[in-house]
């Protein structure tokens, strides 16, 4: 497995422009099947999860080609939609294309999906939302047969604002016939960017971005050409390593609404934030400061893949912080990793209590999961010495090329391979 090899104690500093979305272009890649011809989608990422979706495109007939940032996809042969169950295992967000292959071709062949280890993940709500939009579903050991003959519209109610069940939901509903009507969807920007990809191709959808969202449904869709929304956890990882190694950065491509929540908490942490159009400078000198809770919750509130990285903002505050995790059970596992490098924090079941020390220390640590992955890399980043970051590839999942992007801000940050001596290169 391939390693990231930091020296520490390096303020950040320079400009960046932030990447595509990957979990705009996932669903939006998914989404695609729903037209019959050509589609290409600029400022799409060069990551695994996408290599992962564009490889089960490609198994279901599509040709799919991934030049740069823009991706070309054409789905006119399609000739199966069974997804296989070894990519499934692969990436969660697999999952997305239950409803895109239901509405178009009557049928879906799944698996339960696979993904970061962070807690449980039920797919009920997806279930559940196909079911009342008229779909039978079968459950055969682990593979999911949904078939329904034509879909039809309906209100739909989800107990949680789950994005993925309200993603899956709207691409099942653009082809059925009359009206959804979906409550308690959630908020995320990712939703506004999948109805924007959907409207594009000529679905009806209005909401996205609020808790009701209403489907037309259409008689088909048609090919188009779409640019994907900038990345907010990527730009919200950049803005908390400024921050931890109180360095200076300018970061470009950002949608700074998007990321209100997170410039709240660094402003209440003492981080000079400056936000002019779509970009946004970041600025800290100083220690910061703790602050007394955060609490992750759907968007728009504190979101959860931002978490560990604040974490390690506030192993470096002066004071104690509490963190607490509302929404995956197990997303606290990098606390043990940062209580390698000198971090002292306590957790009481969902809750970490964090006593900031003066600084951390490097050491060798595991990424278990993508966003605890790049939070070990900014504490290795911040700290003095040597850390060395393994299980990389989880990181890869949501970075493109985290270590390229890191030295443009002068980091000392190299990827090696298992091959003795021999720096990887991709």
């Amino acid at each position: 497995m391939d390693k990231l090899v930091i020296e520490g104690g390096k303020p950040l500093s320079g400009s960046i422009v932030i990447q595509g979305a990957k979990n705009a272009a996932l669903p939006i890649l998914a989404a695609s099947l729903l037209a019959e011809g050509t589609i290409t989608l600029d400022s799409v990422p060069r990551l695994l999860d996408i290599d992962v979706m564009l490889n089960i495109l490609r198994e279901l007939g599509c040709r799919a080609e991934h030049i740069g940032e823009t991706v070309v996809l054409d789905t006119t042969a399609i000739h199966t939609s069974h997804v296989p169950e070894t990519l499934m295992n692969k990436m969660r967000s697999s999952i997305f294309l239950m409803g895109p292959l239901l509405s178009r071709f009557g049928e879906a062949q799944v698996y339960q999906p696979g993904g970061c280890a962070i807690g449980e993940r039920k797919i009920d709500l997806h279930l559940q939302g196909l079911q009342a939009l008229g779909a039978e579903i079968e459950e055969i050991g682990n593979r999911i047969v949904c078939r329904a003959e034509k879909l039809q519209g309906s209100d739909i109610h989800l107990s949680f604002p789950s994005v993925g069940a309200t993603e899956n939901i709207m691409m099942a509903a653009v082809l059925a016939e009359g009206r959804t009507t979906l409550t308690n969807a959630a908020r995320e920007p990712e939703i506004q960017d999948l109805q924007r990809f959907l409207n594009a191709m000529g679905a009806k959808i209005m909401g996205a971005g609020t808790d009701t969202i209403t489907i037309d449904g259409v008689a088909e869709l048609t090919p188009c050409r779409y640019k994907v929304i900038p990345d907010r956890i990527v730009a919200g990882t950049i803005m908390v390593a400024a921050a931890a190694t109180r360095g200076a950065v300018t970061l470009q491509n950002t949608q700074p609404a998007h990321l209100s929540s997170l410039i709240h908490v660094l402003r209440r942490a003492g981080v000079q934030i400056v936000v002019d159009g779509d970009i946004i400078k970041v600025d800290s000198a100083a220690r910061p400061k703790s602050i007394e809770r955060i609490v992750t919750s759907p968007y728009p509130a504190f979101p959860t893949d931002l978490q560990s990285q604040v974490m390690v903002l506030l192993t470096l505050a002066e004071g104690v912080s509490v963190m607490k995790e509302t929404i995956f059970e197990g997303r606290l596992k990098h606390v043990d990793e940062l209580s390698r490098m000198g971090a002292d924090i306590r957790v009481d079941m969902n809750a970490a209590f964090i006593r900031g020390v003066a600084r951390l220390y490097g050491a060798t640590v595991e990424a278990t999961d993508l966003r605890a992955g790049a939070a070990l890399v900014i504490a290795g980043l911040a700290a003095q010495g040597r850390t060395i970051v393994e299980q990389v590839h989880h990181i890869d999942r949501g970075y493109d090329r985290i270590e390229t992007m890191l030295t443009k801000l002068g980091a000392r940050i190299s990827r090696y391979s298992p091959v003795p001596n021999k720096e990887m290169t991709r």
